[in-house]
């Protein structure tokens, strides 16, 4: 990936134990994300993709130290999150933020828009209680809300003005980088490009860093330029955004690219249906973890774990065989 990685995630796991599903039997261990390596450039958008389950969500939240990692690196800037403790993280947290998926959640419905876009100025003491009132003014006006919306309560809000107030507050400390939790799926298709088109327009605005979580393909070839495709807890290919669409390589990407309709001009791609469901977490399947669902799966595939490895430039995939059609 190109320019300066203002984020690098090494071998990340975040594994779960649940309890015992009988008297005196093995406590099972949940793999939500297993061995997972990434990069985010800085003033870039990194698109992480896959099914519900697969993981992406708990990798976003991980990265924020909001789920603890239970291996694995983050290096934020420079600096290793996971040796942070208290205050430390508490400063770094000031640069780093998320928008959650669901903008009817996550307000508190007793608090004003005003309250709820100051509060994140109140919880780190920023500025004089004036200064603060300015800066909820000025974010009010980014974010595209009138001034006299600052005394309404979140239900007097629209789903698309409900995710401003979240954007908003989680712009209020001016950080470099942000966690986008699928910030669009719970809105109409007309609101989710006004909210995509405002984090593109404030990404050049303020120098912003995205990591950028969605299971829709469409979505993310809009805003994303990187794109890293997850399923059952490891990325399978990743690549630029252009790569990725024209030349998908991996047959679960291919599967999830020939779901996304066409646009106008351009050919479409015979559906790839794939057979069965996301195998379970706790019960992973041995060697290739999507042999159970492809269609070009061989015995080295029941038996061996893929690498992910670099089969053309700046072109990383999981998978032991070339599938694409493509070179490499």
């Amino acid at each position: 990936m190109t320019g300066d990685g203002l984020l690098r995630v090494e071998d990340l796991h975040v594994h779960y134990r649940l309890p015992r599903p009988r008297l005196l039997g093995a406590r099972p261990t949940l793999r939500a994300v297993d061995g997972v390596s990434l990069s985010v450039a800085r003033g870039r958008t990194l698109g992480l993709v896959g099914e519900s389950g697969c993981g992406k969500t708990t990798l976003g939240l991980s990265v924020l130290r909001l789920v603890e990692p239970t291996g694995g690196s983050i290096v934020f800037d420079g600096v290793e999150l996971r040796s942070l403790r208290a205050e430390a993280l508490l400063d770094v947290r000031r640069r780093m933020q998320i928008i959650f998926q669901d903008p009817y959640s996550s307000l508190n419905p007793r608090q004003t828009a005003g309250d709820i876009v100051r509060s994140p100025l109140d919880v780190q003491k920023v500025g004089s209680p004036a200064e603060r009132e300015e800066r909820v003014s000025e974010l009010f006006s980014l974010v595209g809300l009138r001034p006299n919306q600052r005394n309404l309560f979140p239900h007097q809000f629209s789903g698309g003005q409900r995710q401003r107030i979240s954007i908003a507050r989680a712009l209020a400390l001016q950080p470099d980088f942000i966690v986008c939790d699928e910030p669009v799926s719970a809105l109409d298709v007309a609101i989710q490009a006004q909210i995509l088109n405002l984090l593109c327009d404030l990404q050049g605005e303020l120098d912003l860093t995205f990591l950028f979580i969605s299971h829709d393909l469409a979505v993310v070839q809009h805003i994303c330029d990187e794109v890293a495709v997850m399923y059952l807890g490891v990325v399978v290919e990743k690549a630029n955004r252009k790569a990725l669409f024209r030349n998908p390589r991996h047959p679960y990407t291919r599967a999830l690219l020939s779901a996304v309709p066409a646009r106008r001009g351009s050919r479409k791609s015979e559906r790839i249906r794939l057979e069965g469901d996301i195998p379970s977490p706790v019960n992973i399947p041995r060697g290739c973890r999507f042999h159970t669902r492809c269609a070009h799966a061989r015995e080295r595939c029941r038996a061996e774990v893929p690498k992910l490895v670099e089969k053309q430039p700046g072109h990383w995939e999981a998978c032991h065989f070339d599938t694409s059609g493509g070179t490499g």
